[in-house]
């Protein structure tokens, strides 16, 4: 998938988002390194703890599909500034891909691009436990 188709796919999916209190749609399209994408779209609760970011619901799905070796991810708003993942989405990302390249798109289509690890300096990660990522 082309750099472009996979931030289409994340806004694509801000329309899929399910955010009756904050109103603040997210999507996000997941690329993982055999090429397949997995999209996710914020999801709240009204308990609000339940709630799942869009980049997590990428995730899981990938996950729960066999995959774990992901090397991009778009994160699309609607807001003026670019749509970056929040502080929990970039721990969940950080346990698969240290290195995964972030897309961050606004709501004007812009977009600029971080590594996790600009994002995410000095994280903490499995080997910190012994243990490397399965």
């Amino acid at each position: 998938m082309t750099r472009e188709e996979l931030k289409a796919t994340a806004v694509a999916m801000l329309d899929r988002a399910y955010v009756p209190y904050s109103h603040f749609p997210v999507g996000a399209a997941l690329e993982c390194a055999d090429g397949t994408v997995f999209t996710g779209c914020n999801i709240e609760n009204a308990a609000y703890s339940p709630t799942i970011c869009a980049e997590r619901c990428a995730v899981a799905k990938a996950v729960s599909e066999g995959h774990r070796d992901f090397v991009r991810i778009a994160v699309a708003g609607r807001c003026e500034d670019f749509c970056v993942p929040c502080a929990v989405c970039r721990q969940v990302l950080r346990e698969f891909a240290p290195d995964l390249e972030i897309i961050c798109l606004n709501g004007a289509g812009e977009s600029r691009t971080f590594t996790l690890s600009e994002l995410l300096p000095h994280s903490f990660g499995p080997e910190f436990l012994g243990h490397t990522t399965p």
